[in-house]
């Protein structure tokens, strides 16, 4: 297999990997809808951002997995990762909190990544740029 086939392969396997995060928490998150809720709160997070942060994680993994705007939801799940590890996950002393957080950044660090590269050539967002009438970005 010729490298640039195989980089093309990496990065689709990149977007579904970290993807799946996103959708399986989104499901967990309407799932138990109460118990989730109370969980946000305790930390000062209103409930009702619930639906809205599970939206954003499944349509936004959904997104990544089909390299549909790869590099603004990159950006945007990278800001919800950040948001979550420094405000759910802040107490390093407790073991399990300190994986969560580790978790949280590293996916961020992941997402950034995605942001620079793009969605690669296995993608929904290549096909759009090789559509015939369309403007080739320089």
């Amino acid at each position: 297999m010729r490298q640039q086939a195989f980089d093309d392969l990496v990065v689709l396997a990149a977007r579904v990997l970290v993807a799946l995060v996103f959708i399986y928490d989104a499901v967990l998150l309407v799932r138990s809808p109460a118990g989730n809720a109370s969980y946000m709160m305790q930390y000062g997070v209103p409930a009702l951002l619930l639906y809205p942060a599970a939206l954003l994680e499944f349509v936004g993994g959904l997104m990544l997995v089909a390299g549909f705007a790869v590099r603004p939801v990159a950006l945007a799940l990278a800001g919800f990762c950040l948001l979550t590890a420094l405000i759910f996950h802040h107490d390093l002393a407790n073991a399990g909190e300190a994986i969560e957080f580790g978790k949280d950044i590293g996916l961020a660090g992941g997402l950034l990544c995605l942001y620079l590269q793009g969605a690669g050539a296995l993608s929904f967002d290549a096909v759009r740029r090789r559509a015939p009438g369309r403007v080739q970005p320089g």
